[in-house]
């Protein structure tokens, strides 16, 4: 009996032995508060987006009407320049165009001519011209823009509008949208602009292009009265209609249906959050959509909500901000009576139906036929008038230019970095300067203030099974930014490993599991918009609008993860190795250990991107890799550019797939110019 015992117990052994390495559930462990990333960037971004003063007021310099037409074109010609024609685009705004006139279908009453135009050589615009058949002198021109509908130029309540225009005596021009209706394809995505933006190049210029060459073909019609320029849309198209009526002074009535509302008002709901066009990079820098709204003054403008908008944009909240903060400056004009809102109940979703369009015919017959008792803002039934979307189609020619094309002729030059110098010192001054162009790029000043805390959610700050010791901190990096980490080590630690991975923390038990195997501590950290840092709701719209008040999201994990290694190494006392896993957060880490030298000590990247110029390649928008579509990052550095500013450091590339072999391939070469024999795929 006494036997069987021992027998029974020695059995049992190995298995006692075998028992579960707790890292796996350290790393599951939620340390953060529910959404606080989520707050956090919304605060972030509140404090800097600018504010619009009243005149008069302490904080404004605006006294008069003359003032504020110095500081509206001020701005104008500010958000013209660093934000809607950057990089190769301001050759775009002089580009010699073509507008070529196709077919004419006839109404009644009106004659719709098809045309496409060029935005720039090789990018067209399908669109429909309706045009008056009977037309005295000079008459008001209109152009009818649209937001995310896949009819495009075909809905039917907007052909609806362009009739009803049309029949009042009125030439206009229907537009096609990028993204939608004939130019609806993957190459015309509306995130695909920001490829464009990773190579310098402003993605919103093809959308104002497109605005903008339209109220050329109007302006050069004979019959076109300049004085008499109004624009109109719903959705998208109400943020066209704000976009190039307050920058392109030729407009004169502008009516935008549920189409924007301040970034302020956006931050606290959020089914306002714009797209890629709405919320373009470093627009917040120099005006927030109440400016905007605001130079409008002194021309007619009418601002047109929906009271229970199933969308965005509802008229509860989105309006008033809006006629608060323009109506003072209509009264610096005398012409408090141009700037009118109308609220629609009636059906009141979001739409521009019936009740929005005659609040826009009434607002066109007061301000371009006053006095005409003739004038009727009631909607004439065109319901047999409506056509079919084929009927509508304007050809194209093939191999026209779509974002994504235009993307791809733009990175074959790029990046357009200085040569790497052979000598030593040289080599050294070129890392420098590297340094501090990659800084500017990603908009920081490297290095943020750590606090190292204890988990708010009460549970333990440190805990130890089976030998394994765990600690949980929420790391406050500057003044607003809480980053989780889990530090986990066995026995006496002899170095640092700072580890992060696309797929979050949690993802990491291998990779912890060999860094406490080889006597390390590791540091298992969720960097902004991975794992536990992810936003809660409306995932990449943050970083979005991190963008548009002058931030970059890339910018911000790299300062994480670079002051983390500054706290977890001394401030460079005891240097840390960096491990990244996956694409995204290889280049963080790169990036990171590019312009931090004394606190890291190695890099490692496993399965990392091999050129930033993949993503324009195989068509990818902007929600896939928020921080890989920095503006202009392509335009001053790839990959492996990255890494030669790491050098003489060590990278160490793991699992790399053809194209980033290929393209880190001649690393070792750099490494013996700067007296180190290594080679990071070796």
């Amino acid at each position: 009996m006494r036997l069987l015992s021992i027998l029974t117990l020695c059995l049992a052994l190995p298995a006692l032995a075998a028992e579960p390495s707790p890292v796996a559930g350290y790393l599951k462990r939620p340390i953060l508060p529910a959404d606080d990333v989520m707050l956090e960037v919304r605060d972030y971004v509140r404090g800097k987006v600018p504010r619009l003063h009243r005149p008069g007021s302490e904080k404004s310099n605006i006294q008069t009407a003359a003032d504020w037409e110095k500081e509206s074109e001020r701005i104008r010609q500010d958000v013209l320049k660093n934000v809607v024609f950057r990089g190769e685009a301001a050759k775009w705004r002089d580009a010699k165009t073509k507008v070529e006139w196709l077919s004419t279908l006839p109404g009644e009453g009106y004659r719709i001519k098809k045309l496409r135009y060029e935005i720039l050589p090789n990018f067209w615009i399908p669109a429909l011209l309706y045009e008056p058949e009977k037309m005295d002198g000079k008459v008001p021109v209109s152009m009818a823009v649209n937001g995310h509908d896949a009819s495009g130029k075909a809905a039917g309540y907007k052909q609806t509008r362009c009739i009803n225009m049309a029949k009042r005596g009125m030439i206009v021009l229907n537009v096609e949208w990028l993204g939608m209706g004939q130019l609806r394809s993957p190459g015309n995505r509306h995130s695909v602009m920001n490829q464009l933006d990773l190579c310098g190049s402003s993605g919103l210029a093809p959308f104002y292009l497109s605005m903008s060459r339209g109220l050329d073909i109007l302006l050069a019609h004979e019959n076109a009265d300049p004085k008499r320029v109004a624009v109109s849309g719903l959705s998208g198209g109400g943020w066209q209609t704000i976009t190039i009526s307050s920058l392109d002074s030729r407009v004169t009535l502008s009516n935008p249906v549920a189409g924007y509302s301040s970034f302020l008002t956006r931050i606290d709901h959020f089914k306002d959050l714009g797209d890629s066009e709405q919320t373009p990079n470093d627009l917040a820098v120099y005006a927030d959509y109440t400016h905007l709204t605001a130079m409008m003054a002194p021309r007619a403008t009418l601002l047109s909500y929906n009271a229970k908008d199933n969308c965005c944009f509802e008229a509860t909240y989105a309006l008033e901000p809006l006629r608060a903060g323009a109506a003072p400056f209509f009264k610096l004009f005398d012409r408090e009576k141009f700037l009118r809102t109308h609220v629609s109940d009636w059906p009141g979703d979001h739409n521009f139906g019936i009740d929005n369009r005659q609040a826009l015919y009434k607002m066109l017959g007061d301000t371009f036929y006053p006095g005409n008792s003739s004038y009727n803002p009631i909607e004439m039934a065109c319901i047999q008038e409506i056509r079919k979307k084929e009927d509508l189609e304007v050809a194209l020619p093939d191999g026209s230019l779509d974002m994504n094309a235009l993307a791809k002729s733009l990175l074959k030059e790029l990046p357009r970095i200085p040569s790497k110098p052979s000598d030593r010192a040289q080599a050294k001054n070129w890392q420098a300067n590297q340094r501090k162009t990659l800084a500017e790029v990603l908009r920081i000043s490297p290095g943020m203030k750590v606090t190292a805390d204890a988990s708010p959610r009460g549970e333990a700050k440190s805990e130890t099974q089976n030998g394994v010791k765990s600690t949980f901190r929420v790391m406050q990096l500057g003044e607003k930014w809480s980053v989780p980490v889990v530090e986990i080590s066995k026995g006496e630690p002899k170095g640092t490993t700072i580890l992060i991975a696309d797929k979050g923390r949690a993802s990491l038990d291998a990779e912890v599991e060999k860094v406490i195997a080889r006597g390390e501590r590791a540091l298992v950290v969720d960097l902004y918009y991975f794992g536990e840092s992810h936003p809660k709701s409306h995932d990449y719209l943050w970083s979005l609008m991190l963008a548009t008040v002058g931030d970059r999201a890339l910018g911000l994990q790299a300062n994480q993860l670079l002051s983390l290694a500054r706290w977890a190494s001394r401030d460079g006392a005891a240097p840390v190795n960096i491990a990244a896993v996956g694409p995204r957060c290889s280049v963080i880490a790169l990036a990171a250990g590019a312009l931090e030298e004394k606190g890291i000590r190695q890099v490692e990247i496993v399965s990392p991107l091999g050129s930033f110029k993949e993503l324009i390649e195989t068509n990818r928008g902007f929600e896939t890799s928020p921080e890989l579509f920095c503006f202009g990052l392509l335009a001053s550095f790839d990959v492996k550019d990255l890494a030669t500013l790491v050098a003489p450091r060590p990278v160490i590339i793991r699992d790399p797939l053809e194209r980033a072999k290929a393209e880190f391939s001649g690393l070792s070469n750099w490494y013996e110019t700067l007296g180190v024999k290594h080679d990071p795929l070796k």
